[in-house]
């Protein structure tokens, strides 16, 4: 592949920009330089190298078609996101997008990472911190004499999805807490936390299925060049991505069991409540309507001007309230 490199009236007219694009390159004799700009690099006097894009300007993007040539339509999927994680196979490389995961205050942020992968080269691309990348950037010299820009593809790909399972872990501890419930909270408080992590949950899937399906176009593919040596280590991180497949399943199933036990335990408490109230209802119905018609106050109401009228209907009145009581009460509704 053929890149463009910068005259020196331009290398000059960039003096004083900082820039944050990054560059490493091994050389033949396995040394590796990193006090490379992207302004006075000539990439082909290396073995590999590595070009990584954090964040960066209108400007700076725009070497990605003025200095490598890369396809329109792959560095839009760069610049616009949310992309799903892909695979666009390209003339003198490989284009893929994938997706990093953070957990900030009960909260899923993801981020996207795209890759331009040559035969001697890696292109890396995000816009937002990706530790991963630090991580291999910082470890570059101890493979640089077997390393190429596959083994850095897989390495940042493997601390990717590795990074997955904190995030699974936290969630299904969380779970655990909410389905013993030690401190005791109310029932909303508990589905709200609980939908809390429907959500999370559900913007892992999306992000993890996708991943999985990305590693399975891979592992099936035959048009990636030097992948063949290598298919066993993106195996490893395919099987990963099923057992976090898997997890985020299951834990949405306990989510959804949770969920129903709560709404379930509610709706029987209610129905409990509404049992009781019916019941008291029921009793004082015929209390009420005997008060009612004995409180009337009609002249020509014979059982008035009785002696012991007060005490009989109030006898009855006891009578009827105290059978109805035990008669629920033997039906099991008490």
């Amino acid at each position: 592949m053929r890149f463009n490199l910068f005259t020196p009236q331009q290398l000059n007219s960039q003096e004083g920009v900082i820039t944050l694009i990054n560059i490493k390159a091994i050389t033949h004799d396995n040394i590796v330089e990193s006090d490379i700009t992207i302004y006075q690099a000539d990439f082909s006097q290396y073995k590999w190298w590595w070009v990584d894009f954090y964040d960066p300007t209108d400007e700076e993007i725009e070497h990605l078609s003025a200095t490598f040539h890369f396809h329109p339509l792959a560095i839009e999927d760069c610049i616009h996101i949310p992309q799903r994680p892909k695979l666009d196979y390209y003339k003198d490389y490989t284009f893929y997008v994938t997706h990093m995961v953070r957990e900030e205050e009960f909260e899923i942020v993801k981020g996207e990472l795209s890759f331009f992968i040559g035969e001697n080269f890696i292109v890396t691309f995000h816009q937002m911190p990706a530790p991963e990348v630090t991580q291999v950037w910082n470890s570059i010299e101890k493979m640089n004499k077997s390393g190429d820009s596959l083994e850095v593809f897989h390495k940042i790909l493997d601390l990717i999805v590795d990074n997955y399972f904190p995030i699974v872990y936290k969630i299904e501890d969380i779970l655990d807490k909410i389905e013993d419930n030690p401190d005791r909270k109310s029932m909303n408080d508990l589905l709200f936390e609980l939908f809390e992590i429907r959500s999370m949950l559900l913007k892992l899937r999306h992000s993890i299925d996708p991943m999985r399906d990305l590693l399975y176009r891979m592992l099936n593919s035959s048009r990636l060049t030097g992948f063949a040596d290598r298919k066993a280590y993106f195996s490893d991180i395919y099987d990963h991505l099923l057992k976090l497949s898997d997890m985020v399943a299951a834990d949405r199933e306990v989510t959804a069991d949770i969920r129903d036990s709560y709404l379930s335990l509610n709706s029987h408490l209610t129905n409990n409540v509404m049992k009781f109230l019916t019941i008291m209802t029921s009793i004082f119905a015929p209390l009420t309507f005997i008060a009612g018609v004995y409180g009337m106050n009609f002249e020509h109401m014979p059982e008035l001007t009785w002696k012991y009228s007060y005490f009989i209907v109030l006898g009855f009145m006891a009578t009827i309230g105290l059978s109805m009581y035990l008669w629920f009460k033997r039906k099991g509704w008490f």
